[in-house]
């Protein structure tokens, strides 16, 4: 019976390499002076009684193996009765990193990955253990890798400069390069910038700006006057404004109800109502909202979608807003429209505690399947005059346009 198969061959040998290769090992080895070279690969040949049942198979395992250049194979002495003395493989080696790249065809990668070692010595060196630790996760850069030492450089020599992206000042950077390589250049600073330059609180590429003292963009929020006597402007009337997180904080409306919905076509269409304001909502973003002190002093309504997400959203509104109460989020509601239902594509599933009884009963039923899966009824697919009747049944009696 032929077990050539159980036997180390060229395929075998080369997946030792390349699992080497995949870790990183083989290009670190490169930045370091205590190599890990020669390095023994395992070997598993032919048992005394293959290689005696089996010698031709065994002498072309034998020059299969001797075919692999840059390995070293290393032989022990055989003698068999009939066919006399022969050498078996015993070992296969590797005897240095060089050999281990020819052998997967790597040499190019390895020449770009000394040029980057190179550069890095000579400009940041306190960045070679991270290339060490890295060494895949650097060579897609190698054509970026100057730039990204220049935008090291310039934050070093202007920490928490306090401007916009767009306005630094680096020869073939553009604030689209710095904000495409937030990720690594976030490990990098953290390497080289001191700890006052970093604001130790944000986390993630998203707060990239913040935590190197970077401007960012306002942060905006739009509301309209559902009440043409509490026009936010004189003459505005029912105006679609957008005011910035400051001067919003800074209102003094007279109004005293505040409405809350996530869809733009309900921001548009919402009926009048008296003695009221509405606010386009910024899904799961109400920081801006909690900066206006002024909203704990208004009734506030939140109206989302019947979904999981919704209450979700509802929830963490409450974290800002303990008052807040739904509107248009109801068991009845629901029921109604039926005909509309939808598919929540990934439903939320973690327990809610800011819900009262009564959505928390209805949230229950949505993310544990219990009318149907994934269900959800999404805002605008409530009929108009159901909005109409549910902001009267709240007593505050619309204004006719």
């Amino acid at each position: 019976m032929n077990r050539t198969g159980n036997w180390t061959g060229q395929i075998e040998l080369r997946m030792q390499l390349q699992r080497l290769w995949d870790r990183g090992d083989l290009l670190a080895e490169l930045l370091t002076d205590e190599s890990s070279f020669p390095r023994r690969l395992s070997l598993k040949g032919p048992s005394s009684g293959e290689m005696s049942e089996q010698f031709d198979a065994v002498r072309k395992w034998i020059a299969g193996l001797s075919a692999l250049p840059h390995l070293r194979i290393e032989l022990r002495e055989f003698r068999h009765r009939v066919l006399g003395t022969n050498q078996m493989p015993e070992a296969v080696w590797v005897d240095s990193v060089d050999d281990a790249l020819a052998i997967l065809g790597k040499r190019g990668e390895a020449v770009r990955f000394n040029r980057l070692v190179a550069q890095t010595r000579a400009r940041r060196a306190v960045l070679l253990d991270w290339l060490a630790a890295k060494p895949h996760k650097a060579l897609p850069l190698a054509d970026a890798w100057g730039r990204l030492l220049d935008v090291v450089d310039w934050l070093e020599a202007h920490p928490r400069s306090n401007v916009y992206l767009r306005q630094v000042d680096i020869p073939g950077v553009d604030s689209k390069f710095i904000e495409a390589h937030r990720g690594v250049l976030m490990q990098w600073l953290d390497l080289v910038l001191p700890a006052p330059a970093i604001d130790q609180s944000t986390v993630g590429v998203a707060g990239f700006a913040r935590r190197y003292g970077f401007r960012e963009k306002p942060e905006r929020v739009r509301l309209r006057a559902l009440d043409p006597l509490h026009a936010l402007l004189p003459g505005s009337g029912d105006a679609d404004l957008t005011l910035d997180a400051s001067t919003f904080a800074s209102l003094q409306p007279s109004a005293t109800r505040i409405f809350i919905t996530e869809n733009e076509v309900n921001f548009l269409a919402f009926p009048p109502v008296a003695d009221s304001l509405l606010i386009f909502g910024a899904g799961y973003g109400f920081d801006i909202l909690a900066q206006a002190s002024w909203l704990g002093q208004c009734e506030v309504y939140y109206w989302g979608d019947i979904d999981t997400h919704g209450f979700a959203i509802l929830d963490q509104l409450r974290a800002r807003l303990p008052h807040a109460r739904s509107l248009l989020m109801d068991r009845s509601t629901l029921l109604e429209f039926e005909a509309h239902w939808g598919v929540e594509e990934r439903p939320t599933l973690r327990d809610l505690h800011r819900l009262d009884v009564d959505e928390r009963a209805l949230y229950d039923e949505l993310r544990d399947n219990r009318i149907r899966p994934n269900m959800r009824l999404e805002q605008e697919r409530i009929g108009f005059g159901w909005v109409k009747r549910a902001v009267l049944e709240l007593g505050v009696g619309p204004r006719l346009r």
